[in-house]
């Protein structure tokens, strides 16, 4: 069985809070960087 301390599961529970921060961030990124790219294929257009 692991161990239930409450140190653990704080620490497991901000390892996890950690990792789906990391995924957010990168999503974010993802999201910014298309939006920028329809911005300039837009702007193109519009020249």
């Amino acid at each position: 069985m692991g161990d239930r301390s409450p140190k653990s599961v704080q620490k497991q529970a901000s390892q996890k809070q950690s990792k789906s921060d990391v995924s957010n961030q990168k999503k974010q990124s993802l999201i910014a960087s298309q939006q920028a790219t329809k911005a300039k294929a837009a702007a193109a257009k519009k020249k």
